[in-house]
């Protein structure tokens, strides 16, 4: 069983945490009971870069402290993989945590920077910004995650394992590449910077390449590319989705 329903969000979680609750870590109780109860052996679940909270070292180890999230949303992926090794241990379900560090790419989130700032410098449509923008993070291209969540399949016990980019971007330079691709400049709003945002984010990735045999094979130049010209190809929709949340 590969788990990747969550309710996800940094910012959205401040506003109501129960529901993260709900989802995150009740939904995940859920489905380990379905394989305990239908003996399915295997179980993957996503979890997220911002379990690391405020001070992690970079890049990130899975072996950094992960006991100091700075949001609900991260909180909950505490718990749910904290219930998760509860399976492992008591009913030998054999797990993967596979830690997500930024996904993007065509068809993204759109309350994620990456598919919102595309959108907005698109349409012309102020790009809001909390802090200076030299926050940074290491994003990751949607097909490597795929890839990288299949090959966890593996038996492997109980294991937490990093899916990161190889690449750390402060986000002015991101804008900036956007503008390059776009063909248009941004019309920056500035705003203070979000307290439950983590300042930088970069994944250490050995472990994975160790045990999974994976590694980021799309470069974020390559990868911002194909996010821009899908943009382009399905603006006549993309264009109409609600970013201001």
């Amino acid at each position: 069983m590969i788990n990747l329903a969550a309710r996800a969000g940094v910012r959205q979680s401040l506003e109501d945490p129960w529901v993260y609750v709900n989802t995150n870590m009740t939904g995940t109780l859920n489905l380990l009971e379905v394989c305990r109860r239908q003996g399915i052996p295997k179980f993957i679940l996503a979890s997220t870069s911002s379990i690391y909270g405020a001070n992690a070292p970079l890049p990130t180890p899975e072996t950094a402290d992960s006991d100091h999230p700075l949001q609900p949303y991260a909180a909950s992926k505490k718990g749910a993989e904290s219930m998760a090794h509860v399976y492992h241990f008591l009913y030998g379900i054999d797990v993967s945590v596979v830690r997500y560090f930024t996904v993007y790419g065509p068809a993204g989130r759109p309350d994620m920077s990456m598919f919102r700032f595309t959108q907005w410098i698109s349409e012309g449509r102020p790009l809001r910004l909390n802090g200076d923008g030299e926050q940074s993070r290491g994003f990751t291209y949607v097909e490597d995650i795929a890839r990288g969540t299949i090959q966890a399949l593996k038996p492997l016990g109980y294991e937490i394992i990093n899916l990161g980019g190889h690449e750390t971007i402060k986000i002015n330079e991101l804008i900036h590449y956007l503008e390059e691709l776009i063909g248009r400049k941004a019309t920056i709003e500035r705003y203070p910077p979000n307290p439950a945002e983590m300042q930088a984010s970069w994944a250490d990735v050995q472990k994975a390449k160790q045990m999974l045999g994976w590694e980021p094979q799309v470069g974020l130049k390559d990868g911002i590319t194909n996010l821009v010209n899908w943009y382009n190809a399905e603006r006549h929709w993309a264009s109409l989705i609600d970013t201001s949340g």
